[in-house]
Protein backbone atom coordinates (compact mmCIF):
# COMPACT_ATOMS: atom_id res chain seq x y z
CA UNK A 1 0.00 0.00 0.00
CA UNK A 2 1.51 3.30 -1.05
CA UNK A 3 1.81 6.34 1.21
CA UNK A 4 2.06 4.43 4.48
CA UNK A 5 5.72 5.41 4.82
CA UNK A 6 5.07 9.14 4.33
CA UNK A 7 2.86 11.84 5.82
CA UNK A 8 0.66 14.22 3.82
CA UNK A 9 1.78 17.69 4.91
CA UNK A 10 1.54 20.98 3.04
CA UNK A 11 -0.02 19.39 -0.04
CA UNK A 12 2.61 16.68 -0.61
CA UNK A 13 3.75 13.31 0.73
CA UNK A 14 6.80 13.93 2.90
CA UNK A 15 9.33 11.75 4.71
CA UNK A 16 8.74 11.58 8.49
CA UNK A 17 11.31 12.94 10.89
CA UNK A 18 11.04 9.74 12.93
CA UNK A 19 12.32 6.36 11.77
CA UNK A 20 9.97 4.26 13.89
CA UNK A 21 7.34 2.05 12.26
CA UNK A 22 4.79 -0.67 12.96
CA UNK A 23 3.32 -3.55 10.92
CA UNK A 24 -0.23 -3.41 9.59
CA UNK A 25 -1.93 -6.80 9.84
CA UNK A 26 -5.01 -8.27 8.20
CA UNK A 27 -7.11 -9.49 11.17
CA UNK A 28 -8.68 -12.29 9.14
CA UNK A 29 -5.40 -13.84 7.98
CA UNK A 30 -2.93 -12.48 10.59
CA UNK A 31 -0.59 -11.63 7.71
CA UNK A 32 1.27 -8.34 7.31
CA UNK A 33 -0.17 -6.13 4.59
CA UNK A 34 1.92 -3.01 5.14
CA UNK A 35 4.40 -1.12 7.28
CA UNK A 36 3.33 2.20 8.80
CA UNK A 37 5.62 5.13 9.56
CA UNK A 38 5.04 6.44 13.08
CA UNK A 39 5.38 10.14 13.75
CA UNK A 40 6.16 12.32 16.72
CA UNK A 41 6.03 15.89 17.99
CA UNK A 42 8.32 17.21 15.25
CA UNK A 43 5.97 15.89 12.57
CA UNK A 44 3.02 17.52 14.32
CA UNK A 45 4.93 20.83 14.41
CA UNK A 46 5.55 20.56 10.68
CA UNK A 47 1.87 19.88 9.98
CA UNK A 48 0.73 22.75 12.21
CA UNK A 49 3.09 25.13 10.43
CA UNK A 50 1.58 24.12 7.09
CA UNK A 51 -1.96 24.48 8.44
CA UNK A 52 -1.24 27.93 9.92
CA UNK A 53 0.14 29.14 6.61
CA UNK A 54 -2.90 27.86 4.71
CA UNK A 55 -5.38 29.25 7.25
CA UNK A 56 -4.51 32.85 6.42
CA UNK A 57 -6.15 32.56 3.00
CA UNK A 58 -8.46 29.53 3.34
CA UNK A 59 -10.30 31.07 6.29
CA UNK A 60 -11.19 34.02 4.06
CA UNK A 61 -12.76 31.96 1.26
CA UNK A 62 -16.46 32.45 0.66
CA UNK A 63 -19.13 29.93 1.54
CA UNK A 64 -19.73 29.48 -2.18
CA UNK A 65 -16.07 28.68 -2.83
CA UNK A 66 -16.01 26.09 -0.08
CA UNK A 67 -19.26 24.54 -1.29
CA UNK A 68 -17.75 24.18 -4.75
CA UNK A 69 -14.79 22.33 -3.23
CA UNK A 70 -17.15 20.08 -1.27
CA UNK A 71 -19.03 19.24 -4.46
CA UNK A 72 -15.75 18.28 -6.10
CA UNK A 73 -14.80 16.26 -2.99
CA UNK A 74 -18.09 14.39 -3.30
CA UNK A 75 -17.41 13.59 -6.93
CA UNK A 76 -13.94 12.17 -6.19
CA UNK A 77 -15.13 10.28 -3.10
CA UNK A 78 -17.80 8.50 -5.11
CA UNK A 79 -15.17 7.48 -7.67
CA UNK A 80 -12.94 6.04 -4.92
CA UNK A 81 -15.67 4.35 -2.83
CA UNK A 82 -14.58 0.84 -3.81
CA UNK A 83 -10.97 1.63 -2.94
CA UNK A 84 -12.05 2.81 0.51
CA UNK A 85 -14.18 -0.31 1.03
CA UNK A 86 -11.39 -2.70 0.03
CA UNK A 87 -8.92 -0.93 2.31
CA UNK A 88 -11.20 -1.14 5.36
CA UNK A 89 -12.06 -4.76 4.66
CA UNK A 90 -8.36 -5.59 4.72
CA UNK A 91 -7.19 -3.41 7.60
CA UNK A 92 -9.99 -3.91 10.14
CA UNK A 93 -11.89 -6.97 8.88
CA UNK A 94 -15.20 -5.47 7.78
CA UNK A 95 -16.93 -7.90 5.38
CA UNK A 96 -16.63 -6.34 1.93
CA UNK A 97 -20.39 -6.01 1.35
CA UNK A 98 -20.78 -4.15 4.63
CA UNK A 99 -17.54 -2.21 4.03
CA UNK A 100 -18.98 -0.97 0.75
CA UNK A 101 -22.59 -0.36 1.83
CA UNK A 102 -21.90 1.17 5.26
CA UNK A 103 -18.26 1.83 6.06
CA UNK A 104 -17.33 3.51 2.75
CA UNK A 105 -20.82 4.87 2.15
CA UNK A 106 -20.39 6.99 5.29
CA UNK A 107 -17.78 9.09 3.50
CA UNK A 108 -20.42 9.97 0.92
CA UNK A 109 -23.49 10.21 3.14
CA UNK A 110 -21.96 12.48 5.77
CA UNK A 111 -20.47 14.69 3.08
CA UNK A 112 -23.88 15.09 1.44
CA UNK A 113 -25.37 15.88 4.85
CA UNK A 114 -22.78 18.59 5.50
CA UNK A 115 -23.27 20.10 2.04
CA UNK A 116 -27.00 20.40 2.73
CA UNK A 117 -26.34 21.94 6.14
CA UNK A 118 -23.79 24.38 4.72
CA UNK A 119 -26.29 25.70 2.22
CA UNK A 120 -28.57 26.68 5.11
CA UNK A 121 -25.88 27.98 7.47
CA UNK A 122 -26.07 31.75 8.00
CA UNK A 123 -22.57 33.21 8.29
CA UNK A 124 -23.97 36.68 9.01
CA UNK A 125 -27.25 37.63 10.64
CA UNK A 126 -28.79 40.65 12.31
CA UNK A 127 -30.05 40.17 15.85
CA UNK A 128 -33.31 41.66 17.09
CA UNK A 129 -31.31 44.34 18.96
CA UNK A 130 -29.56 45.46 15.77
CA UNK A 131 -26.17 43.85 16.45
CA UNK A 132 -24.51 41.75 13.72
CA UNK A 133 -23.58 38.15 14.45
CA UNK A 134 -20.79 36.55 12.42
CA UNK A 135 -19.73 32.90 12.29
CA UNK A 136 -16.04 32.34 11.58
CA UNK A 137 -13.75 29.27 11.45
CA UNK A 138 -12.24 28.43 14.83
CA UNK A 139 -8.73 27.90 13.44
CA UNK A 140 -6.40 24.88 13.31
CA UNK A 141 -8.11 21.64 14.31
CA UNK A 142 -6.54 18.42 15.57
CA UNK A 143 -8.62 15.39 14.61
CA UNK A 144 -8.16 11.90 16.09
CA UNK A 145 -10.22 9.02 14.70
CA UNK A 146 -10.72 5.35 15.68
CA UNK A 147 -10.30 2.02 13.89
CA UNK A 148 -13.85 0.63 14.18
CA UNK A 149 -15.61 3.02 11.75
CA UNK A 150 -12.61 4.63 10.04
CA UNK A 151 -14.25 6.63 7.26
CA UNK A 152 -17.40 7.41 9.23
CA UNK A 153 -15.38 9.29 11.84
CA UNK A 154 -12.91 10.83 9.40
CA UNK A 155 -15.78 12.29 7.39
CA UNK A 156 -17.53 13.56 10.53
CA UNK A 157 -14.42 15.51 11.52
CA UNK A 158 -12.54 16.44 8.34
CA UNK A 159 -15.54 17.54 6.28
CA UNK A 160 -16.90 20.14 8.74
CA UNK A 161 -13.38 21.53 9.18
CA UNK A 162 -13.04 21.97 5.41
CA UNK A 163 -16.61 23.25 5.09
CA UNK A 164 -16.22 26.03 7.65
CA UNK A 165 -12.82 27.32 6.50
CA UNK A 166 -10.67 25.63 9.14
CA UNK A 167 -7.40 23.83 8.47
CA UNK A 168 -6.71 20.49 10.11
CA UNK A 169 -4.29 17.74 11.06
CA UNK A 170 -5.73 14.23 11.04
CA UNK A 171 -4.28 11.43 13.14
CA UNK A 172 -6.21 8.31 12.13
CA UNK A 173 -5.96 5.14 14.16
CA UNK A 174 -2.58 3.60 13.55
CA UNK A 175 -4.42 0.31 12.97
CA UNK A 176 -6.44 1.61 9.99
CA UNK A 177 -4.15 3.93 8.02
CA UNK A 178 -4.88 2.58 4.52
CA UNK A 179 -8.34 4.13 4.21
CA UNK A 180 -6.99 7.40 5.67
CA UNK A 181 -4.21 7.50 3.06
CA UNK A 182 -6.78 7.05 0.29
CA UNK A 183 -8.87 9.86 1.77
CA UNK A 184 -5.81 12.14 1.71
CA UNK A 185 -5.45 11.30 -2.00
CA UNK A 186 -9.13 12.13 -2.49
CA UNK A 187 -8.75 15.54 -0.83
CA UNK A 188 -5.65 16.25 -2.92
CA UNK A 189 -7.43 15.33 -6.15
CA UNK A 190 -10.41 17.49 -5.16
CA UNK A 191 -8.11 20.50 -5.31
CA UNK A 192 -7.85 21.73 -1.72
CA UNK A 193 -5.01 24.23 -1.20
CA UNK A 194 -1.77 22.93 0.29
CA UNK A 195 -1.82 22.84 4.09
CA UNK A 196 -5.60 22.90 4.50
CA UNK A 197 -5.62 19.16 5.23
CA UNK A 198 -2.65 17.32 6.74
CA UNK A 199 -2.22 13.66 7.71
CA UNK A 200 0.23 12.36 10.34
CA UNK A 201 0.30 8.73 11.46
CA UNK A 202 1.22 7.77 15.00
CA UNK A 203 -0.09 6.63 18.36
CA UNK A 204 -1.90 8.58 21.03
CA UNK A 205 1.05 8.97 23.39
CA UNK A 206 3.21 10.61 20.73
CA UNK A 207 1.22 12.28 17.96
CA UNK A 208 -2.11 12.52 19.78
CA UNK A 209 -0.63 14.10 22.89
CA UNK A 210 1.53 16.49 20.84
CA UNK A 211 -1.58 17.68 19.02
CA UNK A 212 -3.61 18.08 22.23
CA UNK A 213 -0.88 20.16 23.85
CA UNK A 214 0.11 22.23 20.81
CA UNK A 215 -0.42 25.96 21.45
CA UNK A 216 -1.32 26.67 17.82
CA UNK A 217 -4.14 24.13 17.62
CA UNK A 218 -7.42 25.74 18.67
CA UNK A 219 -9.67 22.68 18.71
CA UNK A 220 -9.37 18.94 19.31
CA UNK A 221 -11.99 16.47 18.12
CA UNK A 222 -11.58 12.89 19.33
CA UNK A 223 -13.47 9.64 18.95
CA UNK A 224 -12.42 6.64 21.02
CA UNK A 225 -12.37 5.37 24.57
CA UNK A 226 -13.56 7.41 27.54
CA UNK A 227 -10.13 6.94 29.16
CA UNK A 228 -8.32 8.43 26.16
CA UNK A 229 -10.89 11.22 25.86
CA UNK A 230 -10.22 12.22 29.45
CA UNK A 231 -6.45 12.29 28.78
CA UNK A 232 -6.91 14.49 25.71
CA UNK A 233 -9.09 16.90 27.68
CA UNK A 234 -6.40 17.20 30.36
CA UNK A 235 -3.67 17.72 27.75
CA UNK A 236 -5.73 20.43 26.05
CA UNK A 237 -6.60 22.27 29.26
CA UNK A 238 -3.43 24.34 29.56
CA UNK A 239 -4.08 26.01 26.20
CA UNK A 240 -7.86 26.21 26.77
CA UNK A 241 -8.75 24.45 23.55
CA UNK A 242 -12.24 23.58 22.48
CA UNK A 243 -12.54 19.80 22.89
CA UNK A 244 -15.30 17.68 21.40
CA UNK A 245 -15.50 14.00 22.32
CA UNK A 246 -17.42 10.97 21.07
CA UNK A 247 -16.63 8.20 23.52
CA UNK A 248 -17.86 4.87 24.81
CA UNK A 249 -21.32 3.44 25.33
CA UNK A 250 -23.30 0.65 26.94
CA UNK A 251 -26.57 1.33 25.22
CA UNK A 252 -29.82 -0.05 26.68
CA UNK A 253 -32.51 -1.56 24.46
CA UNK A 254 -35.93 -1.65 26.13
CA UNK A 255 -38.23 -4.37 24.79
CA UNK A 256 -41.86 -4.17 25.86
CA UNK A 257 -44.30 -7.04 25.38
CA UNK A 258 -46.53 -4.95 23.12
CA UNK A 259 -43.96 -4.77 20.30
CA UNK A 260 -43.63 -7.16 17.33
CA UNK A 261 -41.45 -9.46 19.42
CA UNK A 262 -40.14 -11.73 16.67
CA UNK A 263 -39.10 -8.84 14.43
CA UNK A 264 -37.78 -6.49 17.07
CA UNK A 265 -35.77 -8.99 19.16
CA UNK A 266 -34.20 -10.54 16.06
CA UNK A 267 -33.42 -7.08 14.72
CA UNK A 268 -31.91 -6.09 18.05
CA UNK A 269 -29.55 -9.06 18.08
CA UNK A 270 -28.40 -8.29 14.54
CA UNK A 271 -27.84 -4.67 15.56
CA UNK A 272 -25.43 -5.76 18.31
CA UNK A 273 -23.48 -8.21 16.15
CA UNK A 274 -23.15 -5.80 13.19
CA UNK A 275 -19.52 -4.78 12.62
CA UNK A 276 -18.66 -7.73 14.92
CA UNK A 277 -19.99 -5.73 17.87
CA UNK A 278 -17.39 -3.02 17.40
CA UNK A 279 -19.72 0.00 17.50
CA UNK A 280 -19.82 2.44 20.39
CA UNK A 281 -23.60 2.86 20.14
CA UNK A 282 -24.48 -0.85 19.81
CA UNK A 283 -27.55 -1.86 21.92
CA UNK A 284 -25.59 -4.28 24.10
CA UNK A 285 -27.99 -4.36 27.07
CA UNK A 286 -31.30 -5.96 26.10
CA UNK A 287 -33.88 -5.09 28.76
CA UNK A 288 -36.93 -7.33 28.33
CA UNK A 289 -40.35 -7.13 30.00
CA UNK A 290 -40.72 -10.22 32.16
CA UNK A 291 -44.05 -11.27 30.65
CA UNK A 292 -42.31 -11.96 27.31
CA UNK A 293 -38.85 -12.73 28.66
CA UNK A 294 -38.71 -16.47 27.89
CA UNK A 295 -40.08 -15.96 24.38
CA UNK A 296 -37.58 -13.18 23.74
CA UNK A 297 -34.71 -15.42 24.85
CA UNK A 298 -35.78 -18.12 22.39
CA UNK A 299 -35.83 -15.59 19.55
CA UNK A 300 -32.50 -14.09 20.59
CA UNK A 301 -30.79 -17.48 20.79
CA UNK A 302 -32.10 -18.62 17.42
CA UNK A 303 -31.00 -15.35 15.84
CA UNK A 304 -27.48 -15.44 17.30
CA UNK A 305 -27.05 -19.11 16.40
CA UNK A 306 -27.95 -18.23 12.81
CA UNK A 307 -25.42 -15.42 12.37
CA UNK A 308 -22.68 -16.59 10.04
CA UNK A 309 -19.00 -15.85 10.47
CA UNK A 310 -17.01 -15.53 7.26
CA UNK A 311 -14.05 -14.28 5.29
CA UNK A 312 -14.31 -10.48 5.03
CA UNK A 313 -13.03 -10.66 1.45
CA UNK A 314 -16.17 -12.55 0.40
CA UNK A 315 -19.51 -10.93 -0.41
CA UNK A 316 -22.41 -11.62 1.98
CA UNK A 317 -24.06 -10.63 5.25
CA UNK A 318 -21.73 -12.59 7.56
CA UNK A 319 -19.68 -10.94 10.28
CA UNK A 320 -15.90 -10.75 10.17
CA UNK A 321 -13.15 -10.92 12.80
CA UNK A 322 -12.38 -8.55 15.63
CA UNK A 323 -9.81 -6.03 14.49
CA UNK A 324 -6.74 -7.49 16.26
CA UNK A 325 -5.40 -10.01 18.75
CA UNK A 326 -5.51 -7.62 21.72
CA UNK A 327 -9.20 -6.89 21.13
CA UNK A 328 -9.92 -10.61 20.73
CA UNK A 329 -8.26 -11.34 24.08
CA UNK A 330 -10.18 -8.50 25.77
CA UNK A 331 -13.48 -9.87 24.52
CA UNK A 332 -12.56 -13.38 25.67
CA UNK A 333 -11.76 -11.99 29.13
CA UNK A 334 -15.17 -10.28 29.28
CA UNK A 335 -16.94 -13.50 28.27
CA UNK A 336 -15.07 -15.33 31.02
CA UNK A 337 -16.10 -12.58 33.45
CA UNK A 338 -19.74 -13.18 32.53
CA UNK A 339 -19.37 -16.89 33.22
CA UNK A 340 -17.64 -16.18 36.53
CA UNK A 341 -20.40 -13.77 37.54
CA UNK A 342 -23.00 -16.51 37.08
CA UNK A 343 -24.77 -15.19 34.00
CA UNK A 344 -26.45 -17.91 31.92
CA UNK A 345 -24.72 -18.51 28.60
CA UNK A 346 -27.48 -18.58 26.01
CA UNK A 347 -25.40 -18.66 22.82
CA UNK A 348 -21.76 -18.57 21.76
CA UNK A 349 -19.11 -18.43 24.44
CA UNK A 350 -15.35 -18.70 24.66
CA UNK A 351 -13.06 -19.49 21.77
CA UNK A 352 -13.22 -19.14 18.02
CA UNK A 353 -15.99 -20.45 15.76
CA UNK A 354 -15.31 -23.83 14.24
CA UNK A 355 -13.22 -23.58 11.08
CA UNK A 356 -11.77 -20.14 11.93
CA UNK A 357 -8.65 -21.00 13.89
CA UNK A 358 -6.65 -18.37 11.95
CA UNK A 359 -7.77 -14.78 12.41
CA UNK A 360 -9.39 -12.99 15.35
CA UNK A 361 -12.88 -14.41 14.88
CA UNK A 362 -15.28 -14.53 17.82
CA UNK A 363 -18.56 -16.31 18.49
CA UNK A 364 -21.79 -14.30 18.65
CA UNK A 365 -22.47 -14.54 22.38
CA UNK A 366 -25.56 -13.90 24.50
CA UNK A 367 -25.82 -13.95 28.29
CA UNK A 368 -29.25 -14.26 29.93
CA UNK A 369 -30.40 -13.65 33.52
CA UNK A 370 -28.01 -10.72 33.90
CA UNK A 371 -28.51 -7.98 36.47
CA UNK A 372 -27.25 -4.45 36.01
CA UNK A 373 -24.62 -4.66 38.76
CA UNK A 374 -22.63 -7.28 36.87
CA UNK A 375 -19.45 -6.11 35.15
CA UNK A 376 -20.70 -7.39 31.79
CA UNK A 377 -23.73 -5.08 32.17
CA UNK A 378 -21.67 -2.02 33.07
CA UNK A 379 -18.45 -2.29 31.05
CA UNK A 380 -18.14 -1.74 27.31
CA UNK A 381 -17.11 -5.08 25.77
CA UNK A 382 -16.76 -3.93 22.14
CA UNK A 383 -17.37 -7.32 20.64
CA UNK A 384 -20.34 -9.49 19.57
CA UNK A 385 -21.64 -9.93 23.10
CA UNK A 386 -25.20 -9.17 24.29
CA UNK A 387 -26.50 -9.26 27.86
CA UNK A 388 -30.22 -9.76 28.58
CA UNK A 389 -31.82 -8.26 31.70
CA UNK A 390 -35.47 -8.78 32.74
CA UNK A 391 -37.68 -5.99 34.13
CA UNK A 392 -41.21 -5.84 35.55
CA UNK A 393 -42.40 -2.26 35.11
CA UNK A 394 -41.80 0.68 32.84
CA UNK A 395 -40.30 2.62 35.73
CA UNK A 396 -37.86 -0.18 36.50
CA UNK A 397 -36.84 -0.39 32.84
CA UNK A 398 -36.03 3.33 32.77
CA UNK A 399 -34.04 3.08 36.00
CA UNK A 400 -31.96 0.17 34.67
CA UNK A 401 -31.45 1.89 31.32
CA UNK A 402 -30.10 5.06 32.95
CA UNK A 403 -27.96 3.19 35.50
CA UNK A 404 -24.75 3.53 33.49
CA UNK A 405 -21.92 6.06 33.27
CA UNK A 406 -22.58 6.25 29.52
CA UNK A 407 -25.31 7.93 27.49
CA UNK A 408 -24.52 7.63 23.80
CA UNK A 409 -27.65 5.87 22.53
CA UNK A 410 -30.75 4.02 23.68
CA UNK A 411 -33.18 1.76 21.87
CA UNK A 412 -36.88 1.21 22.46
CA UNK A 413 -39.27 -1.42 21.10
CA UNK A 414 -42.99 -0.89 21.73
CA UNK A 415 -46.28 -0.89 19.86
CA UNK A 416 -47.60 1.98 21.98
CA UNK A 417 -46.78 5.38 20.44
CA UNK A 418 -47.55 7.24 23.65
CA UNK A 419 -45.23 4.97 25.62
CA UNK A 420 -42.50 5.47 23.03
CA UNK A 421 -42.59 9.25 23.50
CA UNK A 422 -42.97 9.00 27.28
CA UNK A 423 -40.08 6.60 27.81
CA UNK A 424 -37.78 8.24 25.25
CA UNK A 425 -38.16 11.56 27.07
CA UNK A 426 -36.70 9.99 30.22
CA UNK A 427 -33.78 8.09 28.71
CA UNK A 428 -30.48 9.89 29.30
CA UNK A 429 -28.93 9.36 25.89
CA UNK A 430 -28.01 11.42 22.86
CA UNK A 431 -30.14 9.33 20.50
CA UNK A 432 -33.13 7.05 20.98
CA UNK A 433 -33.86 4.53 18.22
CA UNK A 434 -37.52 3.50 18.26
CA UNK A 435 -38.74 0.26 16.67
CA UNK A 436 -35.71 -0.15 14.45
CA UNK A 437 -35.31 3.48 13.46
CA UNK A 438 -31.77 3.97 12.16
CA UNK A 439 -29.38 6.91 12.13
CA UNK A 440 -29.79 9.28 9.17
CA UNK A 441 -26.98 11.30 7.62
CA UNK A 442 -27.29 14.96 8.55
CA UNK A 443 -28.62 14.35 12.08
CA UNK A 444 -26.47 15.18 15.13
CA UNK A 445 -24.61 12.29 16.78
CA UNK A 446 -23.15 12.36 20.29
CA UNK A 447 -23.87 11.44 23.88
CA UNK A 448 -24.62 12.36 27.46
CA UNK A 449 -22.45 11.80 30.53
CA UNK A 450 -19.19 9.89 29.92
CA UNK A 451 -20.11 9.26 26.30
CA UNK A 452 -18.67 12.66 25.46
CA UNK A 453 -19.64 16.20 24.56
CA UNK A 454 -20.46 18.06 21.37
CA UNK A 455 -22.34 16.70 18.37
CA UNK A 456 -21.16 15.45 14.98
CA UNK A 457 -23.07 15.66 11.71
CA UNK A 458 -25.34 18.23 10.07
CA UNK A 459 -25.82 21.75 11.43
CA UNK A 460 -24.55 21.02 14.94
CA UNK A 461 -21.49 19.30 13.52
CA UNK A 462 -20.60 22.51 11.66
CA UNK A 463 -21.17 24.74 14.69
CA UNK A 464 -18.47 22.95 16.68
CA UNK A 465 -15.90 24.27 14.16
CA UNK A 466 -17.13 27.86 14.28
CA UNK A 467 -16.51 30.83 16.53
CA UNK A 468 -19.17 33.52 17.00
CA UNK A 469 -18.30 37.20 16.74
CA UNK A 470 -20.71 40.02 17.53
CA UNK A 471 -20.47 43.47 15.94
CA UNK A 472 -21.82 46.35 18.02
CA UNK A 473 -22.29 49.56 16.04
CA UNK A 474 -22.40 53.02 17.60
Amino acid sequence: MRNLDKFYIGGEWVTPTSSSSMPILNPATETQIGTLAMGGAADVDRAVTAAKSAFESFSQTSQGERLALLDRLLEVTKARQEDLAQAMSQEMGAPITMARDAQADAAIGHLEGFIAAMKELPTRETLANGDILLREPIGICGLITPWNWPMNQIALKVVPALATGCCCILKPSEHTPMSAAIYAEIIHEAGYPAGVFNLVYGDGLSVGSAMSRHPDIQMMSFTGSTRAGSAITKDAADTVKRVTLELGGKSPNLVFADCDLEERVAGSVHEVMYNTGQSCDAPTRLLVERSCYDQALEIAKATADGIAVGNPAEEGDHIGPLFDRIQYERVQEKIQTGLDEGARLLSGGLGKPEGFETGWFCKSTIFADVHNQMAIAQEEIFGPVLVVIPFDTEEEAIDIANDTPYGLAAYLQTGDAARAERVAARLRAGAVHINGGGFNYGSPFGGYKQSGNGREGGHMGLEDYLEVKTLHFG
